[in-house]
């Protein structure tokens, strides 16, 4: 096939502002990934964009396996709160109130 690129669940982009931390979630635009590498702002970055990712949560939260969750860009965490946040995926196991981290698959 002549059309083929590669298969997407790595996509570059170059870091937003502040730069990339290594793990950790990103949006950029409507591109959701974690960074595979610490990079500075511009600097191209390879994003993980389908698995699924020990993340930080909000500590005061408990999550239920297969709970929609969403990314608080402000305060760097998940959390089930749709208002002002980015549909990043679904829960893969419980995560407890309180709990600094649960475990997501990304939406792709």
């Amino acid at each position: 096939m002549k059309n083929y690129i590669q298969s997407g669940d790595t996509v570059t982009a170059p870091a937003p502002a502040g730069g990339t931390v290594s793990g950790l979630l990103y949006v950029i635009g409507s591109l959701i990934g974690v960074a595979t590498i610490t990079a500075v702002e511009g600097v191209n970055v390879p994003f993980k964009t389908s698995g699924v990712y020990e993340l930080p949560k909000t500590s005061a939260l408990a999550i239920a396996v297969g709970d929609a969750v969403y990314w608080d860009a402000a305060n760097k965490v998940v959390n089930k709160t749709s208002a002002g946040n980015t549909l990043v995926g679904y829960a893969t196991e419980a995560a407890a109130n309180p709990s600094a981290v649960g475990r997501f698959r990304l939406n792709v």
